[in-house]
């Protein structure tokens, strides 16, 4: 073998030229079209024309000359060609007299397809079969396609067409329905990232795991591209391929990057967020790619949450696992969503760096349960805003959030004091953090739990019926039952354990209306300062004077305590 840089008398070839498979067992993960293949051979069921069609690199021209070598070799028609016979070399070497391959990107007239029709009808040479591949023969013009009809559903017993397309979508029906049809696959990353290992090992050539990992996600599922990367990494890390090197040369980012970037919001730590965001800055990673990749990653995060045995999660897996076991469903279709629309408005960000950020703090404000919504704020009356009088017409006092600007133009005198209204007193949901084996404050245990979606809508709507050591029972009114799915409560108990102990045994139970559940408690603690702040405005004497001297109505349902927003 000759060295991977050549030498003067014998230059190199490229990776993807000297690693093209020569055999059905080369061929790496096709194997559907190969079984198939493999078995019309053996049984000697072969047809005369065949459509191979593909993303680009996944192996269709390559496929089409083993299966010309299996048609010719010497040894007879079969699924193992010898490779070492007369046919087999010269096919391998681009020199076999019977096998025409034409470009029907490059000959696309009628003219070229009736001189390879008018030749078609002559025995071959040297070889069992003369077989014609036609490559990305949708770029056939309509009178090329109508002239080989007859040709293609009748040839001679000594011709084979093997045709090869990138969009079957532009054949016509007419044709299609004459040939048999295999649809090549595009590679996984996993697949691709292990034939690059194995062919730099045996290259000779060093290569970082992650650098192997980054080349076959960028490759998008064709191992032509990717060996193709993968000379271009070996020139720039002058004989080495490294992370490092690769992200810069590719301007992609790693996926450990994302995965901090995750860790961070399920953290809800801004700090290391924009930390992350900076060490992508000075690596100078295109942040368009990287919420392209991160919309990918979340993707398949989506897909293991939702359905674990429909993907393979292949490299990462740990860390794939570790993310998951963070986020609930709904917070990764959340930032899935925001990952989307960040990319899109990306172009109208003051630069790219600031947009990258905004995203990820757009993630990072409307996680579930990142606002603090459980802290019960003061409530204080603010001044009600002065109407004009209406001849014979009520003037109603509306809310005091919508009115403080047009206050000072209305009544010639003085303000009126902001009345303060008391709040009161509620069982502190910051309490200190309880042992398993302590008398629970259940709101103080749900409102420092880590959970969202339907996982804290469960844990808000459940009331602490009793607790004995690590047994505790919990009861959901008949109103919410629904909301005791499995998925939920494990998610629930799952929390519960990380926080009190593996050995926390909790029971779920569907009762009467319970009483004490922390939406009840906090619903209970607003309706009370609502009463308050209305009660505030009511006897407000300012307030009063405008409805007793110009027939004023006041609408409470406008009235809203300080710091709450409709």
């Amino acid at each position: 073998m000759t060295d991977l840089f050549g030498d003067a008398a014998s230059p190199a070839l490229a990776l993807a030229r000297k690693w093209r498979p020569r055999a059905f067992a080369d061929l790496k993960g096709q194997e559907h079209v190969v079984q198939a293949l493999s078995n019309a051979l053996t049984q000697g069921r072969l047809h005369h024309a065949y459509l191979l069609t593909g993303t680009r690199g996944v192996g269709k021209t390559t496929l089409a000359r083993i299966l010309a070598k299996c048609l010719n070799c010497e040894t007879g028609v079969t699924a193992t060609p010898c490779g070492t016979c007369s046919a087999c070399t010269q096919i391998d070497a681009g020199r076999f007299v019977d096998l025409l391959e034409l470009d029907a990107a490059s000959n696309t007239g009628v003219d070229n397809m009736r001189e390879v029709l008018d030749n078609a009808q002559y025995a071959p040479t040297v070889g069992r079969y003369k077989v014609y591949i036609i490559d990305e023969v949708h770029m056939l013009s309509k009178p090329a396609f109508n002239s080989m009809l007859k040709t293609l559903e009748e040839p001679p017993a000594h011709v084979k067409f093997i045709l090869a397309t990138t969009d079957p979508q532009k054949i016509p029906v007419t044709v299609l329905s004459r040939c048999l049809q295999f649809n090549l696959k595009p590679m996984p990353p996993a697949l691709v990232a292990q034939h690059l290992g194995e062919v730099l090992a045996q290259e000779n050539v060093d290569a970082e795991p992650a650098a192997l990992n980054l080349l076959a996600r960028a490759a998008a599922g064709s191992m032509r591209d990717a060996l193709s990367l993968t000379d271009q990494a070996i020139a720039y890390g002058s004989g080495r391929i490294e992370a490092a090197g690769v992200e810069a040369m590719l301007g992609t980012v790693r996926r450990d990057y994302l995965f901090d970037l995750l860790d961070a919001l399920a953290a809800q730590d801004g700090d290391a967020l924009l930390a992350q965001a900076r060490q992508l800055a000075e690596r100078g990673i295109a942040f368009d790619a990287a919420l392209q990749d991160l919309g990918n990653l979340l993707t398949q995060l989506a897909l293991l949450l939702h359905a674990p045995n429909a993907i393979e999660i292949g490299m990462d897996a740990e860390r794939m696992q570790a993310t998951a076991a963070q986020l609930d469903v709904e917070t990764v279709q959340l930032y899935y969503q925001i990952a989307l629309n960040g990319r899109r408005d990306l172009p109208y960000a003051p630069d790219e760096f600031s947009g990258f950020c905004m995203t990820l703090l757009r993630m990072l404000a409307f996680a579930p349960g990142s606002a603090e919504t459980d802290r019960p704020a003061p409530v204080r009356a603010v001044p009600v805003a002065r109407n004009e009088p209406a001849p014979r017409a009520a003037a109603p006092v509306t809310a005091p959030s919508a009115l403080p600007a047009a206050a000072p133009a209305a009544v010639p005198r003085a303000e009126a004091a902001p009345v303060a209204v008391p709040v009161p007193a509620a069982a502190p949901l910051h309490a200190r953090e309880p042992s398993p084996r302590a008398a629970w404050d259940w709101l103080a245990v749900v409102a420092e739990l880590r959970l969202g979606g339907m996982a804290k809508m469960l844990a808000d709507h459940c009331e602490l019926v009793s607790q004995a050591g690590d047994a505790v029972t919990l009861r959901v009114g008949e109103a919410h039952k629904h909301l005791l799915d499995r998925a939920y409560q494990d998610k629930l108990v799952s929390t519960l354990r990380d926080k009190y102990g593996a050995t926390l045994e909790v029971t779920f139970e569907i009762g009467a209306a319970a009483e004490q559940t922390p939406q009840q408690v906090r619903t209970r603690i607003k309706d009370a300062r609502q009463a308050e702040a209305v009660a505030a405005i009511e006897s407000d004497p300012f307030v009063r004077e405008l409805v007793d001297q110009f027939g004023g109505q006041i609408d409470a349902s406008t009235i809203q305590p300080l710091g709450e927003h409709p």
